[in-house]
């Protein structure tokens, strides 16, 4: 069997663009994406905008790559719970909370996920090469977990996946934007009287699972 291997040129090369996404990454959190340019990021790292060009073609080609690092990291992690042999609604639950802790864990980076300033115009669910995309991808496996639910009677028979999953997307979205971007956001403040970020996000998972849940009677 043979392993491939990549050169030590092509891990130079990595490295440099990892420590490029990760300059962008700070400017952004900074100055917001308006404030995120060639030059800005060249003075970052101390390297010539000539130099930076030769990994990202523009700046609207680097917000795009910040987007896709973002959920090449959900995917990763929701893949992993999805693989296991846990109880389906804890997998599902489970799959919620991890987009919300990493939002909230990384909230410049989701920010910059999420920044409307590319002219790219990076397609949306319906639109040819969302599936290709991380995004749509991400997307995918959240609407197959919840026809998966569906199928074993877990969840109501006549929930459309697709449009559950756009549901769900904008709770965990409305949820890590409060928790990274409002400090004062009341559930998330450390206090004896409120529940810790932890218990808070575990808390909207479990309801967001249960507003799909069949009843059995």
């Amino acid at each position: 069997m043979t392993v491939s291997v990549s050169s030590p040129a092509q891990r130079r090369r990595n490295k440099v663009r990892a420590r490029i996404l990760s300059a962008a990454e700070r400017v952004f959190a900074r100055e917001g994406a308006s404030g995120l340019s060639i030059r800005r990021l060249a003075e970052t790292i101390d390297y010539s905008p000539a130099a930076i060009y030769k990994y990202f073609s523009s700046k609207d080609e680097l917000v795009d790559e910040l987007k896709e690092t973002f959920f090449e990291l959900i995917l990763e992690n929701v893949n992993r719970i999805v693989d296991t042999s846990t109880p389906f609604a804890e997998r599902a639950r489970d799959c919620v909370a991890t987009y919300v802790r990493i939002a909230t864990d990384k909230p410049h980076h989701y920010a910059a996920a999420f920044a409307g300033e590319s002219t790219s115009q990076a397609p949306v669910d319906g639109e040819p090469g969302f599936d290709q995309s991380k995004k749509g991808q991400a997307f995918m496996v959240l609407s197959g977990m919840i026809a998966e639910g569906v199928e074993k009677g877990v969840f109501r028979p006549e929930i459309d996946p697709s449009t559950a999953a756009k549901s769900i997307w904008a709770s965990m979205h409305g949820l890590a934007m409060m928790i990274g971007h409002i400090p004062t956001f009341q559930a998330c403040k450390p206090s004896q009287d409120t529940m810790s970020r932890e218990a808070f996000i575990e808390y909207h998972a479990d309801q967001v699972i249960r507003g799909l849940e069949a009843h059995h009677g």
